[in-house]
């Protein structure tokens, strides 16, 4: 293990704490490493890039940015074969939230993803990736309680 010293504003360093007394983390150190380790799952899932799994798709978005709400719409076109359902949310008079449940292969949800967060008046976004266990979709009924 190795020590190591960062420069760090007040603000992100109070959040931090409030994390780490919400959590229950003993230090800053540990707090640190696991939001470490966290956005490093984030950045490079394990999971085959050919291996089926569902995601969720979630974003903020000013729908006032010049064709934005068009592109992200003909965006949801083009990949209709991954998407299940999206969920709209106004959250102000310029943010939009949109939450879209996703199914397929891992690299063609996130090549879609990343075709979503990185245009221009989209924020905040972030993708989940859930592992399917067989590839398969549910076919038997089932319940729920």
């Amino acid at each position: 293990m190795q020590r190591i010293t960062i420069t760090i504003d007040d603000d992100l360093l109070e959040t931090i704490d409030k994390i780490s007394a919400q959590r229950g983390y003993a230090s800053r150190s540990e707090t640190l490493r696991d939001l470490v380790r966290d956005a490093v799952t984030r950045a490079q899932p394990t999971i085959d890039g050919e291996a089926r799994c569902y995601a969720a798709l979630a974003y903020v978005y000013e729908h006032e940015t010049r064709d934005l709400s068009r592109r992200l719409t003909t965006a949801q076109h083009d990949h209709h074969d991954l998407s299940i359902s999206t969920l709209h949310v106004h959250i102000d008079g310029q943010d939009c939230l949109e939450v879209s449940v996703l199914k397929g292969k891992v690299d063609e949800i996130k090549t879609f993803a990343d075709s979503v967060v990185t245009q221009r008046g989209v924020r905040f976004g972030n993708l989940h990736i859930i592992p399917s266990d067989d590839g398969t979709d549910h076919l038997e009924p089932h319940s729920h309680d």
